[in-house]
């Protein structure tokens, strides 16, 4: 108990939940939708998901000091690569916060005169931008580890524990078997791997680059929602920069 209310004491743990709530009404109400006789309660998801998106607004007021303040200390990353993609990555968040901010502005009613729909393009494509460059590290993150991998098991002459004639075949399961020790080795990796393919489907539909129904939209938000309630809820799951 002590855990969960430390957890929703956070702003960023109220916004995980809340988002988590948003994508799961979008998930069931694409569920339910086809079906005979549930018009009332998807009519109730979709006011709630509606109620939930305008409260998370509120939550996301602040995110541009946050936004600026990881984009100073990504400055700093003793690795070039990480350096670059991290500080175009948060950079990209400030100018899509910054977007978020003036649609909260014009959505109470503090200035009509602003463009909803150009605003809105703008927001989703420095998120986009931002993912990208997120997903860029997380790859990287992974070369590094593979190859990593790949001295320790030469050094130890360890087994791939497999035979097979074909040289392809052979390059893809070596490959593959990298890849699943790199992650199992280093969760924080796979979880932000995991919550940024899944974040970049929403601004992948909203930019019309590939259409996705509400259904994938959804559980690829929930599935997001749940890795970023883990890294809130435990720390040293947070993929570290170095």
């Amino acid at each position: 108990m002590d855990a969960f209310i430390r957890f929703t004491n956070q702003t960023q743990g109220r916004d995980r939940l809340l988002r988590a709530t948003q994508y799961t009404c979008m998930l069931l109400r694409y569920l339910l939708e086809p079906k005979a006789g549930k018009e009332k309660v998807v009519l109730k998801l979709k006011n709630l998901e509606s109620s939930v998106s305008t409260g998370r607004k509120w939550f996301r007021l602040g995110n541009v000091v946050h936004a600026v303040q990881a984009t100073q200390q990504s400055v700093h990353a003793a690795d070039l690569v990480l350096r670059l993609c991290l500080t175009l990555a948060n950079m990209n968040r400030v100018i899509c916060f910054i977007c978020d901010t003036v649609l909260w502005v014009r959505s109470v009613g503090l200035a009509s005169g602003i463009n909803k729909e150009k605003w809105r393009v703008w927001a989703a494509r420095h998120y986009y931008y931002s993912l990208l460059l997120s997903l860029a590290r997380d790859l990287y993150e992974i070369s590094l580890q593979m190859e990593q991998a790949k001295r320790e098991k030469s050094a130890s002459q360890e087994p791939l524990g497999y035979s097979v004639a074909d040289e392809e075949t052979e390059w893809l399961q070596s490959f593959l078997l990298l890849l699943f020790r790199s992650l199992k080795n280093h969760p924080p990796l796979l979880l932000d791997t995991v919550k940024n393919v899944c974040d970049i489907l929403n601004p992948l539909d909203q930019l019309g680059i590939h259409k996705f129904n509400p259904g994938i939209i959804g559980l690829g938000g929930l599935v997001s929602s749940l890795a970023g309630i883990v890294i809130v809820a435990c720390p040293q799951m947070k993929l570290k920069i170095h």
